[in-house]
């Protein structure tokens, strides 16, 4: 790869800008608010590719927001690489915690970023990694060094499920034919700390809904003489960990992967500190399953976590009342060998059965996927660990993400090809959260480090 620096350095300020004007687009997938600003998005995306040197490029209509999908092909005998990515964003809520408008994209310096990161919803997740492998494509275009085929999947639902994604992949697999498929909408353990991610968590999402009387009540009149369904709410959730924050719905951990003590030793090598971890979380210990530390819980450990919960007056003052209904959406992220659909079916087993006389419970899955673990025994994997090496200077530690990307699994139940995880942001960079962000270096080092994954994917595959 020749001259990839010298093309990123004439074209600096161009690819940043490109990404801050698409960043500004608000595709909010999960509020139909924003409908046509994802479409907009798909848009941009679409143009984008083609401006990149993809010879076709389409929009692909789903039952919910399209599919961009790009192609360059040069030789039908060499390798093809499959990117995949999405454009759809988190919603920024709450948006009283953002330091600048999570749509309006500022560049700030910061301890880790020193010489900058992009402030925007979508910035890491996955605007700006999506985004580094058109540039990347743009590159090896511009400067004739596209040494394989190349095709895109551009998806617009991936924070809300990915639901018609696996369709269209059922739908299109002669299309969509490659040797690997190469995603980076993952993190590195540090900018000096290069690390690729080789496994990911399964998910199953569910809504829980508890109705008690068929009307809010005066909590004098009717309080202590009818069954509270926030009260009911709270304790069926807290009643889901036992004192070692052991999961408690029968049948969870029955086929649970467990990691060899030496497995566990490999992972424990990677840079760690305990201290820094709580500083910048603002906590002042850790928390979470007895027997595991804070990396194995959030990796090779399944969790359940309530992400949001409500009922009842909550608004300013006071309002002295009984609701009728309480609510929560509660997501339990997933190890391999954990089927998402049973983990859901298991839950809404056990949460119905723990339901006092007096309320009415339902649950309602919404989505979920399976975990997946990537060998680092291929040839891809080789091809990846030494692209970094070459950009780095140092050979990428393997790593299990807590993530989750349901769609991986599905790709290689339907496209029979292994996925390759080259993340580039931070665990610090907020994703999901306000005042999400992305470095300006990791962006561009990204850029610069996915090329060399291609031109030495193609020569392995050659031998």
């Amino acid at each position: 790869m020749k001259n990839v620096k010298n093309y990123l350095s004439e074209n600096k300020d161009r690819f940043l800008n490109e990404l801050i004007e698409l960043l500004k687009i608000p595709s909010v997938s999960a509020d139909s608010a924003f409908s046509q600003d994802v479409l907009d998005t798909a848009e941009t995306v679409k143009t984008r590719l083609e401006e990149a040197g993809c010879d076709v490029v389409e929009i692909h209509e789903t039952a919910g927001y399209p599919i961009v999908y790009g192609e360059k092909i040069i030789n039908t005998d060499l390798p093809t690489v499959l990117v995949y990515g999405h454009y759809d964003v988190q919603p920024a809520d709450p948006i009283n915690l953002w330091h600048s408008p999570p749509f309006e994209p500022v560049i700030k310096k910061t301890e880790k970023h020193p010489e900058g990161a992009i402030f925007a919803r979508g910035a890491c997740d996955d605007k700006g990694q999506m985004y580094m492998h058109v540039k990347a494509l743009e590159l090896m275009v511009k400067t004739n060094q596209l040494p394989c085929n190349v095709k895109f999947m551009i998806e617009g639902e991936e924070e809300v499920g990915s639901n018609n994604l696996a369709i269209y992949v059922a739908e299109n697999r002669e299309k969509l034919a490659n040797d690997v498929i190469l995603i980076s909408d993952t993190g590195m353990i540090a900018n000096d700390v290069p690390s690729i991610t080789t496994g990911l968590r399964g998910l199953s999402y569910v809504e829980v809904e508890v109705t008690g009387p068929n009307r809010d009540l005066h909590s004098g009149l009717y309080g202590g003489a009818v069954a509270n369904p926030i009260n009911i709410l709270t304790k069926m959730i807290a009643s889901l960990h036992d004192e070692n924050n052991h999961i408690t719905i029968p049948g969870f951990y029955d086929k649970v992967e467990e990691l060899s003590a030496e497995e566990r030793a490999e992972m424990a090598k990677a840079p760690f500190s305990i201290e820094k971890y709580q500083e910048a979380l603002d906590i002042e210990s850790v928390y979470g399953e007895k027997g595991y530390s804070t990396n194995e819980r959030n990796s090779i450990r399944p969790t359940l976590d309530v992400n949001g919960i409500w009922g009842g007056y909550t608004g300013e003052g006071a309002k002295t009342v009984i609701a009728s209904k309480a609510f929560a959406k509660i997501s339990m992220r997933l190890v391999p060998n954990q089927d998402w659909k049973e983990i859901t079916d298991l839950f809404k087993t056990h949460f119905e059965a723990i339901a006092p006389k007096g309320v009415k419970v339902v649950v309602k899955p919404h989505h979920g996927g399976q975990g997946y673990v990537t060998p680092i025994d291929t040839i891809a994997y080789q091809a990846a660990s030494k692209a970094y090496e070459t950009t780095f200077g140092k050979k990428p530690i393997p790593q299990r993400s807590g993530g989750s990307i349901p769609i991986v699994s599905l790709f290689e139940q339907e496209l029979k090809s292994k996925t390759i995880l080259m993340g580039f942001g931070l665990d610090s960079d907020a994703i999901h959260s306000p005042n999400e962000h992305f470095g300006v270096w990791n962006y561009f080092k990204g850029i610069e480090t996915i090329p060399y994954f291609y031109e030495y994917f193609t020569e392995m595959t050659k031998k």
